[in-house]
């Protein structure tokens, strides 16, 4: 991915919260049948080795899981908000008309190493650790325990579980930093004003920490 310094984000702690906010993730790999890509749900475990360690489980029945081996590498792509930026929205562009349009947005790539762990234990600690985490916000959040154990007995073993220990992980926040202070707050609060309150706000920082109002 293509990074330039204004855009790097290169805080641990934030891309993993926003990996921990976008848990669906692209997982991206290439093995004996060429490129693939599949949109996961990823549990990321920040403790797990330097650059933490992301868990997710894919359907036995899903091709990618034989189609790779251990050690792999692979990339996992997380998305959190983007949005279209006018050039109009800039002020400066009323005094010298020098802007186009852009596209602003927040990812993390992570690199690693992927582990295929065919193993009940594992499945079901993922399955498990999935629910309480995306539960935790319900009126009655659901659990494991509300379904038969039968059932959930045969849904787990129709899953199977995929680890991957992240090497590197590479962020990239677009939000007119390479603009002057003005135009990222005025563009920022515009998305505000039209639902994108996400990237707005964020872009709306952006404008509080840059020094300069030129």
């Amino acid at each position: 991915m293509y990074v330039p310094p204004h855009f790097a984000e290169p805080d641990l702690d934030v891309l993993h919260d926003l990996i921990a906010s976008n848990a669906l993730g692209v997982l991206i790999t290439h093995g004996q049948s060429g490129l693939d890509a599949n949109h996961i749900p990823f549990d990321l475990d920040r403790t797990a080795g330097e650059n933490g360690t992301l868990r997710c489980h894919v359907a036995r029945s899903n091709p990618v899981w034989q189609d790779i081996a251990t050690g792999d590498g692979v990339l996992v792509v997380f998305r959190s908000a983007d949005a279209y930026v006018s050039p109009n929205w800039y002020p400066s562009k009323r005094e010298h008309h020098k802007q186009v349009p852009t596209w602003n947005y927040r990812v993390a790539h992570a690199h690693g190493r992927i582990s295929v762990r065919d193993d009940e234990g594992f499945v079901r600690r993922n399955v498990a650790r999935l629910t309480r985490t995306h539960e935790s916000g319900q009126p009655v959040p659901w659990k494991m325990g509300d379904a038969p154990k039968d059932y959930i007995d045969t849904m787990v073993k129709a899953v199977v579980g995929l680890e991957i220990v992240i090497d590197r992980l590479v962020g990239k926040v677009k939000l007119s930093q390479n603009k002057v202070p003005n135009d990222i707050r005025n563009a920022g609060e515009i998305l505000i004003d039209q639902g994108h309150q996400q990237i707005g706000a964020a872009m709306v920082e952006a404008a509080a920490h840059k020094p300069g109002d030129a």
